[in-house]
């Protein structure tokens, strides 16, 4: 038995329309948004008397997916640092590859994203960079040369 594919990564959010906004700017498509009123999904996760919405973003032409939940109840939980390092234990961020990487940059910091540290080369390969969106979300740009 194989993998047959990387379905989607979940990231839980405060503010949903934000982190929506961020990965659409970016250049994913929103498949769709609204309440998750599926009991299953409780006994899932593991927790009880739950209420989210959730939305699901896709990678245009791919099969790539990024999955977002707001907790209404129970409350999420924030981590702490809240910007935690690249060296901090667990999930750190989620890589893309682009087209035109400073086109990306632009647009994100056009609409409140940073670098982490800068645009660099590796070898005649890629350029790269991670850039820090709404809540603390770290999204890797990769752009192939040539």
């Amino acid at each position: 038995m194989a993998i047959q594919r990387m379905d989607n990564v979940l990231i839980v959010v405060e503010d949903l329309d934000a982190v929506i906004a961020f990965f659409v700017e970016l250049g994913m498509e929103l498949e769709n948004k609204g309440p998750l009123d599926w009991p299953g999904a409780e006994r899932i996760i593991g927790l009880e008397d739950v209420r989210q919405d959730v939305a699901m973003l896709r990678v245009p032409g791919g099969y790539g997916r990024v999955e977002l939940a707001k907790f209404h109840q129970p409350k999420a939980i924030t981590p702490e640092p809240k910007d935690a390092p690249a060296n901090t234990l667990g999930l750190r961020r989620i890589m893309f590859a682009v087209d035109d990487i400073d086109e990306v940059i632009a647009r994100l910091r056009a609409n409140g994203a940073d670098l982490v540290g800068e645009l660099e080369q590796y070898e005649n390969i890629y350029r790269l960079c991670y850039v820090r969106g709404p809540e603390g979300i770290i999204v890797g740009l990769a752009e192939q040369i040539g």
